[in-house]
């Protein structure tokens, strides 16, 4: 069966092997009657999709090259897969049957987007794991105090409790890519503050690390001016000469919540 062509712009970089998505596998399942149901972002040639449905899955790929979705259903005729020919950045999260778990190996270029979009979603999606670039999974499981630490490290712990799963070479893939990959699981969860609170919140971390090389107090006082700034963070307890970078999810939390009532 002749395979459709990779093509670069889409950033399609497949596995060669199965055994490779063990750790993704495991960390999703095992699967049960009442938890089966996946949806892999783009399947691509079904090499996680022959291990998600050989451990017991009922699988969803959503794969936007409509090339390989044809090659996919011939390649893997199994009554348990669904396809759909769309981009992931346009999923209906919100329309998607509970519970679901998500998969797949996300491009790189479009990775961290599909993950902002899925994170608030706990209710519908207990679970997900993907193979993406190591750089996105350092900062998905970063900590305060380190380099990939940023915004996006805040706002995953907010929904999620991330965890590395393991490391892909370049040479695992065709075409091998010019950097290494990284598998990362996260176990959603409600956010710490209402759901309509949330988007003001998500401003807020985004805006404390939107210059971070710069103290939190000028950072904010961007937005809040100097004096405002200065004033939320003592009565917060942070250090006047702290940076976003320096600050758990935790201390966010309180300084968000002092910026509001003040």
């Amino acid at each position: 069966m002749r395979k459709p062509p990779l093509r670069k712009s889409l950033g399609q970089h497949h596995l060669t092997s199965g055994a490779l998505t063990r750790p993704l596998v495991e960390f999703l399942g095992p699967f049960s009657e009442d938890l089966d149901r996946v949806l892999e972002i783009g399947p691509g040639g079904g090499v996680l999709t022959a291990e998600l449905l050989a451990a017991g899955a009922r699988v969803i790929g959503w794969e936007l090259d409509a090339g390989w979705a044809v090659h996919l259903r011939q390649a893997l005729p199994d009554p348990r897969l669904a396809l759909v020919v769309g981009d992931a950045l346009q999923i209906a999260w919100d329309h998607l049957r509970p519970p679901t778990l998500v998969a797949g190996n996300l491009p790189y270029n479009v990775a961290t987007a599909i993950l902002e979009d899925l994170l608030p979603h706990h209710k519908r999606v207990p679970k997900a794991a993907f193979l993406v670039q190591k750089e996105v999974a350092d900062r998905i499981v970063a900590t305060p105090g380190t380099d990939a630490y940023g915004s996006f490290s805040v706002l995953v712990a907010a929904w999620a409790t991330p965890r590395l799963l393991g490391k892909v070479k370049p040479g695992s893939f065709r075409p091998p890519p010019k950097v290494d990959s990284a598998f990362v699981g996260l176990e959603l969860h409600p956010p710490p503050m209402p759901d309509a609170e949330m988007p003001a919140f998500v401003a807020f971390v985004r805006q404390a690390f939107a210059q971070r090389r710069k103290t939190l107090r000028n950072s904010l006082g961007a937005a809040w001016g100097k004096e405002r700034a200065a004033a939320v963070l003592a009565v917060a307890g942070i250090p006047e000469r702290a940076r976003a970078e320096e600050l758990g999810l935790g201390e966010f939390l309180e300084v968000f919540g002092r910026c509001e009532r003040k």
